[in-house]
């Protein structure tokens, strides 16, 4: 069995391609154990994880596919919270969603992807955007 963890952030169609993705990999779905986390930048209402459409989506697909999950949170940086994750549970994979921004926008706002990438000791795969 390896354990994957998924950053999921508020996007579906990213939620939908890291979930795609861990699907694909190779094994059975008995073989696979995700977690997924959803880092919180402003919850004034106080919602779970649990309560983000792209988290219940993502949930719902690995359920599809017989791969049993988790749902984590945390709140402050996305980053961070991905890198600790996939370090506590001592996961085989990180799985992330990328996004197109241009250089001035990286440079500007960061990019959660380029941060764990830099920050993980174990293997991270990013999945693609469609132009």
């Amino acid at each position: 069995m390896y354990h994957v963890v998924i950053g999921i952030d508020d996007e579906e169609t990213h939620s939908h391609r890291c979930v795609e993705a861990v699907v694909n990999l190779p094994g059975d779905p008995d073989e696979k154990k995700v977690t997924l986390i959803h880092s919180f930048i402003d919850n004034p209402s106080g919602a779970s994880a649990t309560q983000v459409h792209s988290v219940r989506e993502a949930g719902e697909m690995l359920e599809e596919h017989g791969i049993e999950y988790t749902v984590e949170e945390s709140s402050g940086d996305p980053a961070n919270a991905i890198v600790s994750v996939g370090d506590e549970t001592d996961a085989d994979l990180i799985v992330v969603g990328g996004r197109k921004r241009s250089p001035a926008g990286k440079a500007l706002f960061g990019s959660v992807t380029q941060s764990v990438i830099l920050g993980a000791t174990r293997p991270v795969m990013v999945t693609g955007v469609e132009d």
